[in-house]
């Protein structure tokens, strides 16, 4: 198990399997040493977070869902670099929110993928970000966020 496995475990987290484009897309293109990876959604085998921040879904339980979307990226991480201990920096996460009209703590939901990132990777988990709050998301879910990292 790779270190960062090991640290992820110690926080309960286990990664599930990778979730399958549900478009005509891939799941991440790798170039050079840059895998990018599409967005992940705030799924889980339970069916995940839907519905829009600030008015079906409060702050908290979106930070969770976009907590969530963190653990898909890593599982994405894991199966394009084959061991998440060959990830040397998160570069960038771009995050989306389902959001009412009224809600603008944006960036606080997405603080839940973004610290993630730190407890899996540390000091090479510090990412560039954006946070856009948006009218509606794929199939009705709450969080999307995709990243570019570096790997060795």
């Amino acid at each position: 198990m790779s270190k960062v496995e090991e640290r992820l475990k110690s926080l309960g987290i286990v990664l599930p399997q990778p979730v399958a484009p549900v478009a005509n897309y891939v799941p991440f293109v790798r170039t050079g040493n840059l895998i990018h990876i599409s967005g992940q959604v705030s799924v889980d085998a339970n069916g995940g977070l839907k519905g829009t921040v600030g008015t079906d879904v409060d702050l908290e339980t979106a930070h969770q869902g976009a907590r969530l979307c963190g653990i898909n990226l890593l599982a994405q991480m894991k199966a394009a670099a084959g061991d998440l201990d060959r990830v040397t920096r998160v570069v960038k996460l771009g995050g989306f929110v389902q959001v009412s009209q009224d809600f603008i703590d944006i960036p606080r939901v997405i603080n839940g993928c973004s610290d993630l990132m730190v407890e899996a990777f540390g000091d090479a988990g510090r990412h560039a970000r954006s946070a856009v709050g948006v009218y509606k998301l794929p199939l009705g879910f709450s969080v999307e966020i995709d990243a570019v990292v570096e790997v060795a």
